[in-house]
């Protein structure tokens, strides 16, 4: 049994059975949904290398998941956004900035079933309440495209551009430097029509 705050050790075998070393139980990937939505910590090894393959483990729980039917949670234009993101320079930023938006919304979740809650089940007219918490929703989501852009700000720490005349070389990267974070910021703006147009 592992220690009262440390993890619980799941051990993958080759034969792709998952077993919970704290209750000494074969489990399934929907146990470890279960898991994750009661807040237990876990980590997965591979049983015989004793590498850490949690990672790859809740990805696939996400898998199972988007393809059971009425449960898609990621859309598709934010699934092509994740996707282009792989491999471009701004990769090492998203995954800070998406687990900033998730534990932003995961603190004001309960204040968002609370409200949708009491609007549920009402006339036309009670409906109304629901714009209060998407509008909270989405003041948030305007937040954290401001985190997104100050972080993209580290990325250029010349912002006049901090090249001499004697320095051509570099002159051409900044202006590529600039090239791209004027893409970046068209992308940023697109993302926010679509974020105005889901209100």
């Amino acid at each position: 049994m592992p220690a009262k705050d440390e993890p619980v050790v799941i051990k993958k075998y080759a034969n792709r059975r998952l077993y919970n070393t704290g209750t000494s139980t074969y489990v399934t990937l929907e146990d470890l949904a279960g898991m994750v939505k009661r807040g237990e910590e876990f980590t997965v090894q591979d049983a015989k290398s004793g590498e850490d393959i949690t990672h790859p483990v809740l990805t696939q729980i996400i898998f199972e998941l988007e393809n059971k039917d009425g449960q898609n949670m990621l859309p598709i234009p934010f699934l092509r956004q994740l996707i282009a993101f792989y491999g471009d320079q701004m990769q090492m930023v998203v995954p800070s900035f998406l687990e900033q938006s998730m534990i932003a919304f995961a603190k004001e979740q309960e204040r968002f079933r609370e409200q949708m809650k009491s609007a549920m089940g009402k006339g036309p007219m009670d409906m109304m309440q629901m714009a209060t918490p998407m509008k909270a929703l989405e003041d948030q989501t305007r937040r954290n495209i401001e985190l997104f852009q100050n972080a993209m700000r580290m990325f250029t720490p010349f912002p006049n551009g901090g090249v001499t005349a004697a320095s051509p070389e570099p002159a051409r990267k900044e202006s590529e430097k600039s090239d791209e974070l004027s893409e970046l910021k068209q992308q940023i703006a697109a993302m926010q029509r679509k974020i105005d147009s889901m209100n």
